[in-house]
């Protein structure tokens, strides 16, 4: 596992677990891609991170496709360049990726007329990230949802559905609950942690019986550790990690609300929230922010957040940073700025 809010652990998945899984991408799909000869697939994300194993390298291996490998996503010029000369239909990615990318000189040389499917996950898609996505390329940015413990894709919007925040439905063969601390069921629009039970999860983890206790629930449902609704549709809403809520004089505040709000900011690229230690109120909100151009100060953070929040999910404290810490896939490491 990644270990972005604790310590990385070994997730037993089985040849079933994976199989089970490609095949369960492939049905979600449809006939997207009937017409096509050959898929290709942008693969910028590391192929032994299981989003891009799973969704990329088996499920287009699956379909006879080919991956295009970007050995160096991080160099956003030389990775614009290397897809401008092919016609793929398939790129997924994580927001930071998608963020960045389409702030680089040569994006505008892309041909993005063959996409059929845009994915995100890895980190919750910033509605900011998706318009401009769609404004640039023509096609909307799926959000999926998954984990290492889920082989990874668990819940995905549809294929040809418009961008609105949620994390889609539930993949064929897979059932979603929302539960209480208890691992009871909640009613339909409360909010608790998202659980998941299907073909595709996890034997358990690695020589750690007390770690898989924790987090399997009797009838093969896995504790996801986010926190998430589902509407009467039945479509999820993912809220935030559990372990990144912030609390704020007994209010529960989620960082990704935040976050969403200060990337709207003209000039900044990318933001991170924590909470940080108060006398009065527990805790306070801090933001760390990314800024394209200098001129983007403190107080103007401050003040459209004094817009567009709530007075105590407003952030109490801002600080710039050159770059916010990732890991290997570019997923923001909260707990690194927390420590």
């Amino acid at each position: 596992t990644g270990g972005t809010t604790g310590v990385s652990k070994g997730a037993m998945l089985s040849h079933r677990n994976m199989v089970y899984n490609v095949q369960q991408t492939i049905t979600w799909q449809g006939d997207v891609y009937d017409d096509i000869d050959q898929v290709i697939a942008i693969t910028a994300l590391p192929l032994y991170h299981i989003f891009s194993l799973e969704g990329n390298c088996l499920t287009v291996m699956a379909l006879g496709g080919q991956n295009v490998l970007i050995t160096n996503p991080r160099d956003f010029e030389g990775f614009a360049k290397e897809i401008a000369q092919f016609r793929f239909n398939l790129f997924t990615g994580v927001n930071t990726m998608f963020a960045s990318l389409m702030h680089t000189p040569s994006f505008s040389k892309i041909d993005f007329s063959y996409l059929r499917v845009s994915i995100g996950g890895g980190m919750a898609v910033q509605p900011a990230v998706a318009k401009e996505w769609k404004e640039k390329t023509g096609q909307t940015i799926l959000q999926g949802y998954g984990l290492t413990e889920t082989s990874p894709v668990a819940i995905c919007c549809k294929v040809g559905s418009e961008f609105d925040g949620s994390i889609g439905l539930p993949v064929p063969s897979t059932d979603v609950m929302i539960a209480n601390d208890d691992g009871a069921a909640l009613p339909i629009g409360e909010i608790g942690e998202i659980c998941i039970k299907g073909p595709q999860v996890m034997e358990g983890y690695w020589q750690r019986p007390e770690a898989t206790a924790e987090v399997m629930l009797p009838g093969g449902w896995l504790r996801t550790g986010d926190v998430g609704r589902m509407d009467e549709g039945g479509y999820v809403w993912i809220e935030d990690r559990k372990k990144d809520m912030i609390l704020v004089s007994g209010f529960n505040v989620y960082p990704n609300e935040i976050e969403n709000v200060v990337v709207e900011i003209d000039g900044i690229l990318e933001a991170a929230a924590i909470g940080v230690a108060d006398e009065k109120s527990g805790e306070i909100v801090k933001i760390f922010a990314v800024r394209t151009t200098d001129s983007v100060t403190e107080q103007d953070i401050l003040d459209y957040c004094r817009e567009n929040l709530t007075g105590y999910k407003r952030p109490k404290i801002v600080e710039f940073r050159d770059e916010l810490p990732k890991t290997n896939v570019g997923k923001i490491l909260r707990r690194a700025l927390r420590d």
